[in-house]
């Protein structure tokens, strides 16, 4: 589930993406102040939140974090408008250090290679990764299912060359931080970094 806010371009509206969407036919039902965008089987798919200042208080631009508290007051939103679905908290970070536990090249492919990424507690990514300088015993950082890149991509498990890939490992540019140089690569990041720990994007 990934929230988003920008009053500059959006205006005063949260945007809840629940699902990857996919499918181009999508219907709105907007009941007061907020609206549910589902597919044509009824699936929901995001929700906006109009006005949500009135009574959230938000920090930040682009991918935003909620606490437990603040989604039980966008559900309280959501029954006060007569919606019966309600939004379930995932309060894990989306951006990590990972730890590249082995990295071997696509069987179809010249440039890509696929990982098995540590990023916490033992759970492990495949992720399949372009980037030149990619190789087994690197901390790194990982971009999760769910996560919005700061350009506003979101990152959704897909499949690269028929080869199934569960989130991006990042470089320094693609992360916006200062001084990010041009040179393809990901950001290697130093050994002592601490595996599954939160990375703090812009930072």
């Amino acid at each position: 589930m990934i929230f988003a806010y920008n009053k500059q371009n959006v205006g005063d509206t949260l945007m809840v993406i629940v699902k990857n969407d996919e499918n181009k036919e999508n219907s709105v039902e907007r009941k007061g102040a907020v609206a549910r965008v589902q597919t044509t089987d009824g699936t929901t798919v995001a929700w906006n939140f109009f006005h949500v200042s009135e009574y959230l208080t938000i920090h930040g631009n682009g991918q935003i974090e909620l606490t437990e508290k603040e989604i039980d007051v966008l559900n309280e939103q959501l029954k006060l408008a007569g919606f019966e679905e309600r939004l379930v908290a995932d309060l894990s970070p989306k951006f990590v250090v990972g730890y590249v536990k082995s990295c071997v090249d696509h069987p179809d492919s010249d440039h890509l290679h696929i990982t098995e990424t540590e990023i916490d507690g033992g759970e492990t990514l495949q992720i399949v990764c372009g980037a030149p300088n990619i190789e087994a015993g690197q901390k790194v950082v990982v971009a999760k299912p769910g996560a919005m890149m700061p350009d506003g991509q979101i990152i959704w498990p897909g499949s690269l060359r028929g080869v199934e890939s569960f989130g991006m490992i990042c470089s320094a540019k693609e992360l916006h931080l200062p001084n990010a140089p041009e040179k393809r690569g990901i950001l290697v990041l130093e050994e002592d970094a601490k595996t599954g720990e939160k990375f703090e994007v812009g930072k």
